[in-house]
């Protein structure tokens, strides 16, 4: 199983079952993969996979929680809404709008993906 941690904050995430998200945990396979993200637009962090993924990007509106990949090589997390084209990878179950806000909205953060 994927896990996610945000900073020292596991998370838990209800991953989409895609090729997407089989990409992703295969990059996983050997040790945990972490993800420098940056702030953009006051509602997402993204940060770059330093690789492509295969996607199925559909026009989509996220909300706080939501995480997708953008452009095949980017993740983004987010803690507000936004509507583009996305591949859906998975939703954080675990924390509502306000706790996403607290966890994204205060400046970069490092994701961390492993394998359980």
């Amino acid at each position: 199983m994927l896990q996610m941690k945000i900073g020292d904050k596991a998370v838990n995430v209800e991953w989409e079952n895609n090729e997407s998200v089989q990409a992703l945990r295969d990059l996983c396979t050997d040790k945990p993969l972490t993800i420098q993200m940056s702030m953009y637009g006051g509602f997402e962090q993204v940060g770059s996979l330093g690789r492509s993924l295969p996607r199925d990007d559909q026009q989509t509106t996220t909300g706080a929680g939501d995480i997708v990949l953008y452009s095949g090589n980017q993740i983004v997390v987010f803690y507000g809404a936004n509507s583009w084209a996305y591949t859906r990878l998975g939703h954080i179950t675990d924390q509502n709008a306000a706790g996403m806000s607290k966890l994204l909205g205060n400046g970069d953060v490092t994701i961390t993906l492993s394998l359980k």
